[in-house]
């Protein structure tokens, strides 16, 4: 089963091959960085660690820190993540 990453209430599923993940999220974080030419955004930044937090746990464990914040902030309940990331 490919993994899946969750952006609000939508999923997407990403390739199944790890090294092919960990290049499409440094890409990603690769061209946010040139984020003023067009077409490449800043954008592509946060999307970049999303992809590369399904294999790297220090990326993982930053976006669950990102996320509990969010939901502290907003002073929502946490959501309950079933499966995965």
């Amino acid at each position: 089963m490919a993994p899946k990453v969750r952006i609000f209430d939508r999923r997407l599923r990403l390739p199944k091959s790890k090294p092919l993940r960990i290049g499409l999220g440094t890409m990603l974080i690769g061209g946010g960085l040139l984020g003023f030419l067009p077409v490449l955004g800043f954008w592509m930044v946060p999307l970049g660690f999303l992809v590369l937090s399904v294999d790297l746990p220090a990326v993982r464990r930053w976006r669950r820190q990102m996320t509990v914040w969010w939901y502290r902030r907003k002073g929502e309940k946490e959501p309950i993540e079933k499966g995965g990331a």
